[in-house]
């Protein structure tokens, strides 16, 4: 199979899967026509499977619709909008809605079993030990790390990770080197779903460029295969996107988060 019909079966099966309600993380939803309004604690998610069968009034009333819900109750909202989306001037429409774009990401899926297979003997790091972790002090360390990383504030992300965590679908892995946290990732299992997907990698400067970021993937990979589940994707930056593409991934569209703040 050529790689042109590869992406074309991923990208297929990651619409049929990924698309919609499975985006919905086990938190209050609601539905409108189409779109599933996704409330998290402290802001709005919008997704959709197709806006097929909506004339442009239509889709405008959408949009419109989305923003107003969550401005009401004092929140942003984020409208996921993926490259091969249609109407094709839905982005047009989203920045006249208020909506505003930020940082496109490129979304890759593989085959877990192809992935682990490349992977085989690094899933390990001289000097560095890989491994699960499931109490509220760690999820601190990876914060504190994902802090220094960004040179920014996440404690938030400690909460994020304990609510993950308790769903009993996502690994958390750490990266440790004589007792510091150098790196931390995790693997989410979308339950109905045979996707796995792969959330962090973020490695501390001095660090990187020593196989931690491809042992983390590799040992997730595994996993999922153990775990039953065919397929891995990503939303790749543009630092992470070529060196997963290196590892198998195929490119299958992007995605760009559109967001209204009241």
């Amino acid at each position: 199979m050529t790689d042109a019909s590869k992406r074309e079966q991923l990208l297929a099966v990651y619409d049929d899967q990924l698309r919609g309600t499975s985006e919905s993380a086990d938190v209050p939803t609601s539905m409108d026509g189409p779109v599933i309004r996704v409330e998290y604690p402290n802001r709005g998610f919008v997704s959709y499977r197709s806006l097929d069968g909506l004339d442009s009034a239509a889709v405008d009333a959408l949009i419109a619709r989305q923003r107003d819900y969550f401005a009401a109750k004092g929140q942003a909202v984020e409208w996921k909008l993926r490259g091969h989306d249609l109407p094709a001037d839905l982005p047009d429409r989203l920045r006249a809605a208020g909506f505003e774009p930020e940082e496109q990401e490129t979304v890759l899926v593989a085959e877990s079993a192809d992935i682990a297979e490349r992977l085989h003997g690094r899933e390990s790091v001289n000097g560095v030990t890989i491994h699960l972790v499931n109490d509220r002090a760690d999820f601190e360390r990876i914060a504190a790390m994902e802090s220094t990383v960004w040179n920014d504030d996440w404690s938030c992300l400690t909460d994020d990770l304990v609510r993950r965590h308790a769903t009993g679908l996502t690994d958390i892995y750490v990266a440790e080197a004589d007792g510091q946290v150098v790196s931390a990732a995790w693997a989410v299992y979308k339950k109905g779903t045979e996707f796995t997907g792969l959330w962090g990698g973020s490695t501390l400067a001095e660090w990187r460029g020593k196989g931690i970021y491809k042992a983390l993937v590799a040992v997730r990979a595994v996993r999922a295969v153990e775990l039953g589940y065919k397929y891995l994707h990503v939303d790749a930056s543009d630092d992470s996107s070529p060196i997963l593409q290196r590892l198998g991934f195929l490119a299958v569209t992007t995605t760009t988060p559109y967001v209204h703040k009241p």
